[in-house]
């Protein structure tokens, strides 16, 4: 089926392929012979075309302009498409991008902390210039309540306080998620009133890769799937969300957003909302990954995998509250994160 595929955008294929392990979302595909090599995407959450319409055009947009990094390049079929679909009925989509050399990061986050910061804060900046040909279909994080139609409000708590068998053993976790959940959901009304602009909105370690030789220096940002209108700070709240946790999280929290401002300013209430925009994004990722279990995507141990990672960056992010309020207040009187 795949080979099938292939040959709709490289009639003469006849080389190899590696599945690429990790990720929860996509199947990816190393694609490989002597002539050329691809990576190839299949989506497997969704079979809705004018999700991956709107990833491919915000591509198509950021090509033209001159960034200092490498992004995702669509490879166009025979016939000039860049997604086709699975002639397996199972109405999934793939398409084909250009192979971008590099490699993940695998020395922790403290060495790239700044490139990232740069690296983002440009693709913020420019994205902000761009206007969609078509609207985007993914919900921003602020529509908490309107993007998982099957997790309601009542439903969540209901399932976090009398949680089934499969998850009785994880009490203590998913009261900490419910009193999350509360608590973003009591925030989102002031959350949608700041600046909105499309964002990347997945911006993680998963998604980049680094120079070979020189591995602190960030070549390419990935996956833009889930890219939508959003408030801006969104992008640098997920970001700092994921580096968390470490030895010298406040140092690299700080070399990032350094960083991050010398290509995109957020103002004071921007900066003051980045803790509450963590936790959105916590309590997003978890009722992404109840609707996935509720639609029967993934079986009931990927969202118990999920609970247990969620509670504890959401403990992870309330420790680092202490620091946090004061070290973005510092670097704003520093006008590194000031309007």
């Amino acid at each position: 089926m795949i080979e099938a595929m292939l040959r709709r955008y490289w009639p003469k294929w006849n080389g190899t392929m590696q599945e690429r392990t990790g990720g929860w979302n996509n199947s990816t595909y190393f694609i490989y012979n002597e002539e050329r090599s691809s990576v190839l995407r299949i989506y497997n959450t969704h079979s809705d075309h004018e999700k991956v319409e709107f990833e491919h055009t915000v591509l198509e947009s950021l090509q033209q302009a001159q960034l200092n990094y490498r992004i995702p390049v669509p490879i166009k079929t025979e016939t000039g498409e860049t997604i086709v679909q699975l002639q397996d009925g199972s109405g999934k989509y793939a398409c084909l991008f250009e192979y971008i050399e590099g490699t993940s990061p695998v020395e922790g986050c403290y060495p790239i902390a700044y490139s990232l910061g740069e690296a983002a804060g440009e693709l913020s900046s420019v994205l902000a210039k761009i206007v969609p040909k078509v609207a985007p279909v993914y919900r921003p994080y602020y529509e908490l309540l309107q993007a998982y139609p099957n997790c309601n409000p009542e439903y969540v708590l209901d399932f976090c306080e009398q949680p089934a068998k499969e998850f009785g053993d994880l009490y203590e976790e998913l009261q900490i998620i419910r009193a999350a959940y509360e608590d973003i959901c009591h925030s989102l009304a002031g959350i949608e009133k700041l600046p909105k602009q499309l964002v990347h909105g997945d911006l993680n370690v998963s998604n980049l890769l680094v120079d070979l030789e020189h591995t602190s220096e960030v070549t390419a940002l990935l996956d833009f799937e889930f890219c939508t209108i959003d408030v801006r700070a969104m992008e640098a709240a997920v970001i700092i969300t994921g580096l968390l946790g470490h030895d010298e999280e406040i140092e690299i929290v700080r070399r990032f957003c350094i960083a991050y401002a010398t290509k995109t300013r957020l103002s004071s209430e921007e900066v003051a909302a980045i803790p509450h925009l963590m936790i959105l994004r916590l309590v997003d990722v978890f009722l992404h990954f109840m609707s996935r279990f509720l639609n029967g995507t993934d079986e009931f141990n990927v969202l118990r995998q999920q609970v247990q990672m969620l509670a504890a960056d959401l403990k992870k992010l309330e420790y680092s509250k202490s620091w946090m309020n004061e070290e973005l207040s510092k670097l704003m009187g520093e006008a590194c994160l000031s309007e």
